[in-house]
């Protein structure tokens, strides 16, 4: 079913996607948030990163996405046992559509301060 939500044409639902199909394990939260505490924590985490030369794909976007949407948001993340990208979707309430998505490799590397 997590497969279906994933028909967007950006880069963090295509990767998201080809890692389920390789049968990447995930989880969806049982609980659901209000949007607002999302949009909180990952603008805060975004911030973070940034500060110390992480820029995570699409983890901008996602908090934009969040802040616009005005229902409370579930949780996915799918997580590949070699750990080599992070991907964390947000869904509806219902997990019925895909709200926004952010996907980034891991480690992080962190981009050279400009000259």
């Amino acid at each position: 079913m997590l497969e279906a939500l994933l028909i967007g044409d950006d880069d963090a639902s295509a990767l998201a996607l080809a890692a389920l199909r390789r049968g990447a394990p995930y989880s969806v939260e049982e609980r659901v948030q209000p949007n607002g505490a999302h949009a909180g924590v990952f603008s805060r985490r975004l911030q973070h990163m940034r500060m110390r030369g992480f820029e995570p794909p699409g983890l901008e976007r996602a908090v934009q996405l969040i802040r616009e949407y005005d229902r409370p948001v579930r949780t996915a993340l799918i997580d590949p046992e070699n750990r080599t990208r992070f991907t964390l979707l947000f869904l509806t309430e219902d997990g019925s559509a895909l709200v926004a998505c952010a996907s980034w490799p891991l480690p992080l590397v962190a981009s050279k301060p400009p000259l």
